[in-house]
């Protein structure tokens, strides 16, 4: 007797194999059998999966948890996504290790780079930890609904062995490179899964600083990356200057250093790759350079997402095309029934329509990309279906139109505007990523860009977009899609237990009802610590997520359960 029995489903493995159908066993968390009912047997739990998928749990390597995992046992929005696996401490920026004093800059970093109020996390953290070790065996008494891995971060090491020079980006001497390596080690050996850091001038703290360790020179990144070669294990991770566009030459000298990092240190050396509107065919020279670099011997892997990354915005959001304009700016304070209702005061319209925005004017910069957002959201949407052109089609002027649209629903309609991956209108560069054998599925950013961008909902069009939906080119096939987010995530981080359904394995598993699957359009709620706001999507169509054998969610909602484990490296 099983505990735990998901029958006749269709079972997309995570190997890229061919469908199947299939009755999964599950007993004492790992997966038991896959075959016909008669070899699978009973289950004291079974789950009818008839004309269903059952896939692995997605294995999400890019999100942004570091202070949410103190507060939030369920890691939302991850979790209604089928998520049933993270890893956070990306891009730089973390809460380890940290001395007491310098909680506030790293707090101000984070809410610099990775837009999570700082509010909430002055106000929904629990520090218990000054070391890296100290910090997960904090992790470890943490219930949570998924597992949690992560990394060590070059900001707050960087910070905490060199102080103010290191966080305003002094050049490192050999003392300081040598401490900085320590503590990398000892975090690697403690179980961190990979070193992290950001050379990107897009990642700002709040003060306007470039992250610790921007500039840093190569004898520093190799003198930290020795550390996970000493430790024989873990990903040295890149958010690399160039590719977002502000430096076209930047991107190649970042892969060629890469190359060599990786065939220094014997670990792999993943960088965050984009499509930029400045340069937008750089991308396939990056391919190019990183398949050379796999052809040499070299581990270096790209990061990739699954559509455009952008800015969603309404009223209630941080940036829109409105503000800046005084007459608006002047309504900022009153809740948002109230400030809807002076919106359509003719007069108080007049006045806004007159202005301009005194700053940067997302108007006139991507009018003919905003996208009013509908009950469906359209990932890869037409430009005829912009502001812009519907502006021209009326006769209107652009703000008027946008003015008028973004008071629908009662001022909550949501807008988007792709950006990166989108440079030609078309979402083929993001396919040809996907499809290139060094590339592996994340950005999502879960947890991150509270009021700027809602991409943890990535895994789930995945699915529905690229293996279902797509209708202005080439699909993917499912086989592919499941195993992008699944096989491919857990084997760059060496997490051989999980991303698979065979016997003996981790039994994290997603029943998923495809043709019922959909994200639900974004909208905001006001449900972080200090009431502060964020983008979140639900979705439709998980019949049942498992982690470790336990069904913690049915249908979306949450069970009860609370599985998840700290995920300490080899350990």
């Amino acid at each position: 007797m099983h505990d735990l029995v998901i029958r006749g489903g269709t079972v997309v493995d995570g190997t890229g194999a061919p469908a199947r159908t299939a009755d999964v066993a599950v007993a004492d968390g790992r997966i038991a059998a896959v075959g016909s009912r008669s070899e699978v047997g009973a289950g004291r739990t079974e789950i009818d999966a008839d004309g269903a998928l059952v896939t692995p749990g997605w294995v999400d390597i890019h999100t942004h948890f570091d202070g949410q995992v103190t507060w939030d046992e369920l890691l939302t929005p991850a979790c209604w996504h089928g998520v049933t696996t993270v890893v956070t401490g990306n891009c730089g920026v973390g809460f380890a290790p940290c001395k007491p004093d310098e909680r506030r800059r790293l707090i101000e970093l984070m809410e610099g780079v990775e837009d999570i109020p700082g509010t909430a996390l002055h106000e929904g953290m629990q520090w218990a930890w000054e070391s890296f070790p100290e910090y997960l065996d904090f992790l470890a008494t943490r219930p949570l609904v998924m597992d949690f891995g992560t990394q060590i971060s070059h900001g707050p090491v960087r910070t905490y062995v060199m102080g103010e020079r290191g966080a305003r980006n002094e050049p490192a001497t050999p003392a300081d490179i040598a401490a900085m390596a320590a503590i990398v080690r000892e975090a690697m050996e403690a179980g961190a899964l990979g070193f992290t850091t950001s050379r990107t001038i897009m990642h700002r703290a709040i003060d306007g600083e470039p992250v610790p360790g921007t500039y840093a020179a190569e004898d520093e990144l190799f003198g930290i990356g020795a550390a996970l070669k000493a430790a024989g294990h873990g990903v040295f991770e890149v958010a690399p200057a160039g590719v977002a566009g502000e430096d076209d030459l930047a991107a190649s000298r970042e892969v060629a250093w890469m190359r060599r990092l990786a065939a220094a240190i014997g670990r792999p050396v993943a960088y965050g790759m984009t499509q930029s509107n400045a340069s937008p065919d750089l991308y396939r020279e990056l391919l190019a350079e990183t398949q050379a670099a796999a052809d040499a011997g070299a581990e270096v892997w790209m990061q990739v997402a699954g559509r455009a990354t952008g800015l969603i915005f309404s009223l209630e959001t941080t940036y829109h095309p409105l503000r800046g304009r005084p007459s608006f700016d002047a309504l900022l304070p009153l809740p948002i029934a109230e400030r809807v209702a002076r919106l359509r005061d003719p007069a108080v319209r007049a006045a806004i329509l007159s202005e301009s925005a005194a700053k940067f004017s997302l108007l006139a910069t991507f009018g003919d990309r905003i996208v009013p957002i509908g009950d469906e959201v359209d990932y890869e949407p037409a430009y005829e279906d912009s502001v812009a052109a519907r502006a021209k089609r009326e006769g209107r002027a652009p703000d008027a139109v946008l003015y008028d649209l973004m008071l629908e629903r009662d001022g909550r309609r949501m807008f988007m505007i792709p950006i990166l991956n989108y440079a030609d209108g078309s979402l083929e560069p993001v396919r040809e990523m996907l499809l290139h054998p060094r590339s592996v599925f994340g950005l999502g950013d879960a947890g991150a860009h509270c009021a700027t961008i809602s991409d943890a909902s990535m895994t789930t069009t995945m699915l529905t977009h690229w293996a279902r939906d797509r209708s202005r080119g080439d699909r993917l096939p499912l086989e592919l899609a499941v195993k992008k987010m699944t096989a491919d995530t857990s084997a760059l981080y060496g997490l051989r237990d999980r991303g698979r359904i065979a016997p003996g394995l981790r039994a994290d598993l997603n029943v998923i009802d495809l043709d019922r699957l959909r994200a639900h359009p974004p909208e905001v709620l006001y449900d972080l610590p200090g009431d502060c706001p964020r983008l979140i999507q639900r979705a439709d169509g998980y019949v049942a997520t498992a982690v470790a054998g336990r069904v913690t969610f049915r249908e979306g909602e949450h069970t009860g359960e609370l599985p998840g484990t700290l995920i300490r490296g080899r350990r």
